[in-house]
């Protein structure tokens, strides 16, 4: 079962359930452990999941947090729970003094229907004031599903979950900035917006005119940009039952033609791919050294963009996605992905690849 399959069938369960449960500590053992079990977290090896972990700070000589996950003795995650009756927003302040007496680089604040996945992007080691993740069991969104699943024991990877937390921090003030800007264009957007599309000037009166155009402009984009996505999907949908099953039964050719990169741009997954090898591999080099280039069917990842040292390839636009590593004798080897955050599966390939180069 797929893990957003499992997270739909543990909405139905807790939908069931939340009117029954009214303390805290029924919270905890009904849908908080449960919840971290279907993430893989043996919650009763007190090696790897401690509850009332100490927290201590200040003068405060006997705080716990709920409970702290653990690599190699450390803690790595803190989480703190409350009642699922309650509101989330007035108790992240526990969690932020938990965190600051802990060399734990995230918190996670739960009511065990809504979780907050905090860490500490603008000032090292104090906890962000605004959670970089948030997401709400009752009411999946399945855009976060493969952030979530980084937190999963068998994906965990706490400095490659770091960097993802940066980028979806600022994704987010993106996404609120453009819709503030959708719903309410402010006078300095109009003003660029006009500049690039009108030839006379930007008085008061013109920007008040503009305005209601540029709202409807963003309308007309996004609905364009739905239509054309939905079409692509049935596109891709069209495709035969034979072809489908002929791309997963055939092993990808690999040729050596990295030599030049074709020019097309990077698309979203090919981006996010390249952003999850660099996290991958930062530990072992300098990131900077690594360059893509594109071919017909795949990316290429390589060192010093050199096509003697490839690393992977990720192949979007024909068949199941997949990636390829070559191995000691430059043989590729399939590694099939479900979504990029199986990425971090091959994690080991990847840096192994690497390694053999430097």
């Amino acid at each position: 079962m797929d893990f957003i399959d499992e997270l739909r069938q543990f909405s139905t369960r807790l939908s069931n359930l939340k009117d029954v449960v009214t303390t805290e500590e029924a919270t905890k053992n009904a849908m908080v452990l449960p919840f971290f079990q279907m993430m893989g977290y043996d919650v009763f090896n007190p090696l790897e999941f401690v509850p009332e972990y100490a927290a201590n700070f200040g003068v405060k000589k006997d705080a716990r947090v709920d409970y702290a996950i653990m690599i190699d003795g450390n803690p790595v995650i803190l989480i703190e729970c409350k009642s699922c009756n309650e509101i989330l927003l007035k108790h992240s302040g526990q969690l932020f003094q938990y965190f600051a007496a802990t060399p734990a680089k995230f918190g996670i604040l739960t009511n065990g229907l809504v979780y907050q996945f905090f860490t500490d992007l603008n000032e090292q080691n104090k906890m962000d004031a605004e959670p970089f993740l948030e997401m709400n069991l009752l009411d999946i969104n399945e855009n976060i599903v493969s952030e979530v699943k980084r937190f999963a024991k068998k994906t965990l990877d706490i400095q490659g979950a770091f960097t993802a937390a940066a980028e979806l921090k600022y994704m987010g003030k993106i996404k609120e900035l453009l819709d503030a800007l959708r719903s309410n264009p402010e006078d300095n957007f109009v003003r660029f917006i006009m500049a690039n599309i009108y030839s006379g000037k930007a008085t008061q009166k013109a920007i008040n005119e503009f305005r209601p155009i540029i709202k409807r402009g963003f309308v007309q984009y996004i609905n364009d940009a739905i239509s054309e996505t939905i079409k692509s999907a049935m596109n891709r949908r069209d495709h035969t039952t034979a072809e489908a099953t002929a791309a997963e039964s055939i092993t990808t050719p690999e040729t050596d033609d990295d030599q030049q990169d074709d020019g097309s741009p990077m698309s979203m997954d090919e981006f996010e791919a390249f952003v999850i090898v660099k996290s991958i591999l930062r530990d072992i080099i300098n990131v900077e050294r690594l360059a893509y280039r594109h071919a017909k069917d795949y990316m290429a990842i390589l060192l010093d963009n050199n096509k003697n040292k490839r690393i992977c390839r990720f192949w979007f636009k024909r068949g199941p996605i997949h990636m390829t590593t070559p191995d000691e004798n430059k043989k590729p080897i399939r590694r099939d992905i479900s979504c990029l955050n199986d990425i971090y599966i091959h994690a080991e390939h990847i840096r192994e690849v690497c390694s053999r180069y430097i």
